[in-house]
């Protein structure tokens, strides 16, 4: 009777342990966000610096983009934990976030070496043919014009690339990889919701902030894009003035 008392006297674990968080955010919590962002930006980073050369290349040389496409498609098919499998048994690379962020470049190949392309191809020919009449280099074209124009589809493709880092990166706990993955299978062992709802949010959270983010950048960096909406803005009151004047 004893027992029964006691097992009855134990309550259950609460959702959310508020006083757990306050307690570890310094020593648990804000070490998971900072590696789970060097994980991701560094993979996004590595992959960026591998698909715009090769993205620019494969654009000029259409040869050679269904072999690359088929590789980096191959790759994303890949199942990711088989992926961290494979790669912990290679020498050199082993358990830890190096395994973590390979696999993550491996993901995002596909999606950036599209999106380069993609953005180079909606250049419209007449401007390259404008901007070549006005005596600009092959060099100048592509980083004046093409590169500038095509710069809203290569920031669609790095924003796709980095909320599905994020997400991955979370399994990367499972070969000590660090970051927000670590508080979810922690949680998981230690039957603890609190730990995996503040890692599963947090990574969420992560996720959109990083997508609005490159919404401002894509936003900063095309002032264009700006101006032509503030003309569309000033255009509408005047139409609908003259319409209201007939």
């Amino acid at each position: 009777m004893a027992l029964l008392q006691d097992l009855s006297s134990l309550e259950e674990p609460k959702l959310i342990e508020w006083s757990w968080i306050s307690e570890n955010f310094g020593e648990d919590i804000a070490p998971a966000i900072i590696g789970h962002i060097y994980l991701s930006f560094v993979s996004i980073a590595i992959a960026f610096a591998i698909s715009l050369p090769t993205g620019i290349l494969i654009a000029r040389y259409r040869k050679a983009y269904p072999p690359v496409l088929f590789i980096t498609g191959l790759l994303f098919t890949i199942p990711s934990l088989a992926l961290f499998a494979i790669l912990v048994t290679v020498p050199g690379i082993g358990i830890g976030p190096n395994a973590v962020i390979i696999a993550l470049v491996a993901y995002s190949l596909l999606i950036l070496i599209r999106n380069v392309v993609a953005g180079l191809d909606s250049v419209p020919a007449e401007t390259i043919d404008a901007a070549r009449g006005m005596g600009l280099t092959s060099r100048q074209i592509l980083f004046k014009v093409e590169l500038p124009l095509a710069l809203p589809v290569i920031i669609a493709g790095i924003r796709i690339a980095t909320v599905t880092v994020i997400g991955i990166a979370t399994i990367g706990a499972y070969i000590a990889g660090g970051g927000l993955g670590q508080l979810i299978f922690d949680g998981i062992d230690r039957l603890f919701p609190t730990m995996i709802i503040t890692g599963a949010v947090l990574a969420t959270a992560l996720a959109i902030l990083a997508d609005v983010l490159l919404i401002l950048l894509e936003r900063l960096l095309s002032p264009w894009k700006r101006s032509r909406a503030s003309t569309r803005a000033r255009a509408q009151p005047e139409a609908s003035g003259a319409g209201g004047a007939v």
